[in-house]
């Protein structure tokens, strides 16, 4: 029996957002290592969660990117991708900043794997967009306590 933790799905994405925040091939390649058809769909999930909710903490705050830095944090964050994949981010950034929704759309949804790819990597652009790496870094540590509370000590209903 291992004495490792079990890894759950919000790990696996968690990390992957993490590692391609710090531009760092190895980090993502391991936090994505070994997952089954099934962890892959949850994975996709947890971290389509995540950018809706950047995307809605951006709105009501009233906070903004820079086309600019969002084209540049992407170039940078997704060299750590698979390159295909890098590629293909590339693609669907610039498909979404001139407002090509179904080319965006076709890029992100051709497989889980390329669409867990690069949900992390649209997470991680917005997050250091928005917050910077430490701000990042800190709402994804947040995200992660929150589920592990929610898992190891779920709310009543009463």
């Amino acid at each position: 029996m291992s004495d490792a933790p079990h890894r759950t799905s919000y790990d696996a994405a968690l990390d992957a957002v993490r590692g391609y925040a710090h531009s760092d091939a190895v980090a993502v390649r391991e936090a994505l290592a070994g997952l089954d058809a099934r962890a892959w769909t949850e994975v996709y999930a947890v971290l389509g969660g995540l950018l809706r909710s950047t995307i809605s903490i951006m709105e009501l705050t009233g906070r903004h990117w820079k086309l600019d830095d969002l084209v540049r944090y992407t170039d940078e964050v997704s060299a750590a991708a698979p390159p295909h994949y890098e590629f293909a981010m590339a693609e669907a950034t610039r498909a979404w900043a001139r407002g090509d929704q179904p080319m965006m759309r076709a890029t992100s949804g051709r497989d889980i794997q390329g669409a867990v790819h690069m949900s992390a990597i649209g997470v991680a652009v917005l997050g250091l967009a928005l917050w910077g790496s430490s701000g990042l870094l800190d709402v994804l540590e947040e995200f992660r306590a929150t589920a592990d509370a929610l898992v190891h000590d779920p709310p009543t209903v009463t």
